[in-house]
């Protein structure tokens, strides 16, 4: 973006080649924004910057001070996300949000905002001194800015063959300390959720709103959700307040399925046992919240919980995301990869230098892929350094950093950091930005190892939306030595596997050739109570590996488009995400609806 928006203002005639060198040199120095340092130089007036902004991208300019924004749109973005993108909700229309940002440019924001709030995003540009201070204005005294720590003890519970051990989860001095224990079969929820419900007939709801003293049966209830999301395999536990119940899902291979309905009057209390576990203040009931919860099972076993609570119609919604290092595959070989594939990949990560790319979406398994990566690589004479948001798993051998983009910890930041630590690996968790692509560019052009991640449909696409970024063709054909797109499909029940027949003609539509249709055998799950009737059991990653040899290269020197280094590399061998698919469903690993849920066909 800054070398973009520089040359942009240069051919505009606004700044002089010299205030652009001068300008940029300061950003090196002190971070920030291009167009922020031209203004505090003097070289460009924020009115001007704004007007040139509106007018190259085609998005009207606003002056925040005419509006008086609501606190229900407010509530759509988070104080730490309008900080971290300088955007602030001005409106909501039905269906559509408008968020006024300093840099309209920036595809990447807009899409978080679209997947964080559910809405279609109109994008208005506003002075970024003007965003910061409507920010600073409106959230100004919220108690999501705001840490609130209590000192909480712990809980054991025992169900059945499992013992779950609830550390001290405020932290003093380094002390840790664990309280009483009590039992639950968590077979059996009506008698407990019959006791919770006792247990706060008689709470006001001023007391409750404040209450730090949670009963034992509510805290058997909250410990047993936990307890049988661990043990189903959940990867995600979603509690959700409706009209008349509340609703508890647990997301298993990547599809939601409803565990429990509860009585919607000890919502409240959930609610607060999780937020006392996850440090949260319980009293702030209008604004988002996150916290993490650590648990341990049994002696070895430690599962981390990552807690988002969020307002919502009838109350707050709770999400957990499952951390269970236990569950970590991160042996490369089976994660899915085909054996040409996997010595691509491996031949990559045994070169010297250059960037690995991991692409998909939000689910798709990418970290998973980056650690087994790095746990192959991970030796001691090995310095390894990554920068995450958040740091899902900690290794040992691994110099780990946790982003925090509020204290201007970025990816960008921390990239700096790490070259002047005589890194030889280095993992960036996701490239958002012309900055850190920049610098992960450079890393590795100068002797270093690079693995990261971007949010693209396929490998060929990769490329596009590096040069969307601003990198130079040059510096993208130089440094990038493999891509690799990735989905997760889930994988039949083996306790319920049948063959399920389907026409030859719909097999060769799907990709098959004539010679594969007339003799491949396709199976699907009946669904038991292994697989708690879904047919399917597990997930395995698909893969599009697509190495950047000689010829690759050239056309991204040429500028070719997606498709025409899609068709390139599958003539030189690459297996496309829906033909990876196919020969899983000729090894009868999943079936053809699954799929054709995760892949386009080619």
């Amino acid at each position: 973006m800054a070398s973009k928006l520089g040359q942009l203002l240069l051919n505009s005639q606004l700044i002089t080649e010299e205030q652009l060198k001068e300008a940029i040199a300061r950003q090196r120095m002190d971070g920030g924004r291009l167009g922020t340092n031209l203004i505090k130089l003097g070289f460009i007036t924020e009115d001007k910057l704004v007007s040139f902004l509106s007018k190259q991208w085609g998005v009207p300019a606003v002056n925040l001070s005419d509006y008086k924004i609501d606190a229900s749109v407010l509530r759509l973005i988070p104080y730490e996300i309008a900080r971290k993108y300088s955007i602030i909700p001005v409106a909501r229309v039905g269906a559509t949000l408008t968020i006024a940002m300093a840099d309209p440019s920036n595809v990447f924001v807009i899409d978080d905002i679209k997947f964080m709030t559910g809405y279609n995003v109109e994008v208005v540009v506003a002075a970024e001194s003007a965003i910061g201070e409507a920010i600073s204005n409106y959230y100004k005294g919220s108690a999501a800015m705001v840490s609130s720590k209590q000192p909480v003890s712990g809980k054991m519970i025992q169900a059945k063959d499992y013992t779950l051990t609830k550390e001290e989860l405020y932290e003093e001095e380094g002390e840790t300390s664990v309280d009483e224990s009590v039992s639950i079969d968590v077979d059996e929820f009506d008698k407990v959720v019959g006791d919770a419900l006792d247990s706060v007939e008689s709470i006001s709801e001023q007391e409750d709103a404040l209450s730090t003293e949670i009963d034992e049966p509510i805290v058997k209830l909250v410990n047993g959700i936990l307890i049988n999301a661990i043990k189903g395999g959940a990867s995600d536990i979603h509690i959700e307040p409706y009209e008349t119940t509340l609703r508890v899902r647990y997301r298993v291979d990547g599809v939601l399925f409803n565990a429990m309905n509860l009585p919607l009057k000890i919502k409240n209390p959930i609610t607060s046992r999780l937020k006392i576990m996850s440090k949260l203040d319980i009293a702030e009931r209008r604004l988002p919240q996150d916290g993490r919860i650590k648990l341990r099972l049994g002696k070895k076993r430690e599962v981390d919980f990552r807690v988002s609570v969020l307002p919502t119609l009838f109350g707050e919604k709770t999400v957990l995301r499952i951390l269970d290092k236990s569950n970590l595959q991160i042996d490369l070989t089976k994660l899915g990869f085909e054996e040409a594939a996997l010595k691509k990949f491996l031949d990559a990560l045994n070169k010297p230098y250059g960037m690995i790319l991991v692409t998909g979406p939000t689910g798709s398994g990418k970290t998973t892929t980056l650690y087994s990566a790095l746990n192959y690589l991970n030796n001691p004479d090995l310095n390894i350094m990554t920068a995450e948001d958040p740091v899902e798993y900690n290794f040992t051998g691994m110099n780990q950093v946790q982003v925090k983009e509020e204290i201007g910890l970025t990816f960008a930041s921390a990239l700096r950091a790490f070259l002047r630590q005589a890194p030889n690996i280095i993992l960036v968790g996701e490239i958002r930005d012309f900055e850190t692509a920049e610098i992960a560019v450079k890393a590795a052009l100068t002797g270093h190892l690079v693995l990261s991640t971007l949010h693209t449909n396929d490998a060929p696409s990769t490329i596009s939306r590096l040069l969307n970024m601003g990198i130079e063709p040059f510096l993208i054909s130089a440094s990038v030595i493999i891509i690799a797109a990735q989905r997760l499909a889930r994988k039949i029940c083996p306790e319920c596997k049948s063959e399920e027949k389907v026409p030859v003609h719909t097999l060769i539509q799907l990709g098959f050739s004539e010679e594969e249709a007339s003799s491949v055998t396709c199976y699907r799950g009946r669904g038991c109570p292994v697989c708690n009737g879904s047919g399917y059991k597990g997930r395995i990653a698909l893969y599009e590996v697509m190495p950047v040899g000689s010829e690759i290269r050239e056309m991204i020197l040429e500028g070719a488009s997606a498709d025409d280094l899609k068709k390139t590399a599958v003539r030189l061998g690459m297996k496309t995400l829906r033909m990876s698919g196919l020969r899983k469903v000729k090894e009868g690993i999943t079936s053809i609806e699954e799929v054709m849920r995760v892949t386009f066909g080619d």
